[in-house]
């Protein structure tokens, strides 16, 4: 009776690690980033691929397929076999804003499997240091003086800067012009050289730029302050209660993907955003609330799918033709 209790717990034993490479795709793994190299969504995508290459010992690559406010990624991805071969670094403009702005070739609520939120930031509002207006008060009043001249820059049409700009015009009863990219890293480029003059980025691309002084941070559009800007106003204390427009990301797979492999992959992640390098570049982005379950990241772009839909069609925002 010992020995046969001994020779099952050793086939346990033996099997489980096959089970767990069961549970992992076959060969190497590609994360497809939907804006240009240097943006946040890019730099988040290559900490969190570099551990997860580390950790499954294969290649984990980092693809850019930019251009459309990260729907041509989503689209791709969405129509990819779902083996867990190829990934989509989430972004809060393919997943839940652009499909509420114009027509998309993939259903954001069902040709994903939602495999585990990332993080949410702030966008920083930012100018280039040769900008007169350095506090919301006063781009306001700049922005009031010169109508439909200040510049404002962005990843691209319908993106998450692009709508927080369209919020700060309705809230401050303004008109700015705005000048789409295909990505925060050539938009911010532009930014710092003067080309355009104020952008709504993300925190996570912006904050190199802030930290070495080429880009001045004005305020930041949760309605807290996190800890890495906790000098920087938010747009709620900086005269606009209830301002918040936030970036999020997270990564996913296309649909049906085999729910051992979701539970794998989540559990992974999880671990990889608990290691303190990674923790510490998550906190000097603003990157909060990331972490849980597959099913708290499905049901947490399910409600930005609706609440964008609304923001979107109460403010009569139109994607660009």
């Amino acid at each position: 009776m010992q020995r046969r209790t001994f020779t099952i717990a050793t086939a346990a034993t033996l099997a489980a690690p096959m089970l767990r490479a069961q549970s992992l795709p076959k060969g190497p793994v590609r994360i497809i980033v939907g804006f240009a190299p240097g943006g946040g969504t890019d730099i988040l995508a290559r900490v969190i691929g570099q551990k997860l290459g580390e950790m499954w010992q294969t290649q984990v690559l980092v693809e850019n397929k930019a251009g459309v406010s990260g729907t041509l990624a989503a689209e791709y991805v969405s129509r990819q076999p779902p083996d867990g071969n190829v990934l989509l670094m989430a972004h809060i403009n393919s997943q839940a804003i652009t499909p509420g702005l114009q027509k998309v070739n993939y259903d954001a609520a069902k040709d994903f499997s939602p495999i585990v939120l990332v993080g949410v930031t702030p966008n920083l509002l930012i100018c280039n240091e040769s900008q007169p207006a350095k506090t919301v008060k006063d781009l306001v009043e700049l922005c009031r003086a010169n109508p439909g001249r200040i510049s404002f820059g962005s990843a691209g049409t319908g993106s998450a800067q692009h709508l927080a700009l369209e919020m700060f015009m309705l809230a401050a009863k303004v008109k700015a012009i705005h000048v789409p990219y295909k990505g925060s890293g050539p938009m911010l480029t532009d930014l710092i050289g003067g080309t355009i003059q104020y952008s709504f980025d993300t925190m996570t691309a912006a904050t190199p730029h802030v930290k070495s002084g080429k880009a001045i941070a004005l305020a930041q559009t949760r309605l807290q302050r996190v800890p890495a800007y906790a000098n920087v106003p938010t747009m709620a204390e900086s005269g606009f209660p209830g301002f918040e427009a936030t970036t999020w990301y997270g990564l996913a797979g296309p649909a049906k993907m085999p729910a051992a492999m979701v539970r794998r992959m989540n559990d992974d992640i999880n671990k990889v955003m608990l290691m303190p390098d990674v923790v510490e570049k998550l906190a000097a982005s603003g990157a909060q609330d990331g972490g849980g379950s597959a099913e708290k990241f499905g049901d947490f772009m399910h409600a930005e799918q609706i609440k964008w839909a609304k923001i979107i069609k109460d403010g009569g925002v139109k994607a660009e033709v």
